[in-house]
């Protein structure tokens, strides 16, 4: 499923569902490359509350807007981590990089 993707004054908001496999990540980060190129927005928000699941794709997917945000001289946040991706994500090294959310935001019902 294609994300839900939303300028928000300089923040870009990008809502992730389903499964996020090699196919997913690429669109996700094609869809998501040509917002920023565009928007040139301060800070990209990867929602993660509608995910169910996430291979190594998912973590380069991460990695690829971090360094692209960074070289802008931005930021990214990773917000809403299920629990079960969140353990990937800290085995994967992202902790690190400080850029996960420890606190849940407000669940969307929609």
């Amino acid at each position: 499923m294609n994300p839900n993707i939303s300028m928000e004054e300089d923040t870009l908001k990008v809502q992730l569902y389903g499964e996020i496999d090699h196919h997913a990540a690429k669109n996700i980060r094609e869809m998501t490359d040509t917002f920023i190129q565009q928007n040139h927005p301060r800070q990209v928000k990867l929602d993660f509350s509608h995910v169910s699941f996430m291979d190594s794709s998912g973590i380069g997917l991460i990695m690829g807007r971090y360094r692209m945000m960074s070289l802008c001289g931005g930021t990214l946040r990773v917000v809403n981590v299920p629990e079960s991706l969140r353990k990937m994500m800290t085995l994967s090294g992202l902790d690190a990089l400080q850029i996960i959310e420890r606190r849940e935001l407000p669940y969307d019902h929609s």
